[in-house]
């Protein structure tokens, strides 16, 4: 009998651009049959967030609330020039007729990629589960994903 080959990738960059390199590759992977799961850890985590709450209940936890975007918030790496780059990006893919970032998870969703929050960094940066989209899997550890990885025929940090 065959086994479904498998995907792992790990998506540590809040990077807008980053962020698209993950979900196109999900989704690829997905659509050509492979069983897919994204580990979501730090600003990765900016991709599963809810539009518009406002996390942390601790002095830091608010201040990095106040950083931390959701996907249609986040910015490409280099050139955001204060959110314009950003603007400017959107717009350009728009016109191209390039999917958004928004639109490439929901299509990881319908897909059934596992979008796995890393608890661990949830838990330092005053995330809770409920600020998160209903489509994210429970919060795991570094071993689950290990665990999952070890099993996967291809693993990408991103």
């Amino acid at each position: 009998m065959n086994e479904a080959k498998k995907c792992s990738i790990v998506v540590f960059s809040g990077d807008m651009d980053k962020q698209f390199a993950a979900f196109i590759i999900a989704t690829t992977a997905a659509a050509m049959g492979m069983e897919t799961s994204m580990f979501f850890t730090f600003w990765g985590l900016q991709a599963l967030k809810k539009k518009g709450l406002k996390t942390g209940k601790g002095f830091f936890g608010r201040m990095l609330g106040f950083m931390f975007k959701d996907i249609e918030g986040v910015g490409p790496s280099k050139m955001n020039f204060g959110g314009i780059g950003r603007w400017m990006f959107k717009k350009m893919m728009k016109d191209k007729g390039v999917t958004s970032l928004v639109e490439l998870r929901q299509t990881a969703i319908d897909l059934g990629v596992k979008l796995q929050p890393c608890q661990m960094s949830m838990e330092v940066m005053e995330i809770t589960k409920e600020d998160l989209i209903d489509e994210a899997a429970d919060p795991v550890g570094a071993a689950a994903y290990v665990l999952d990885a070890q099993q996967a025929d291809i693993t990408l940090f991103i």
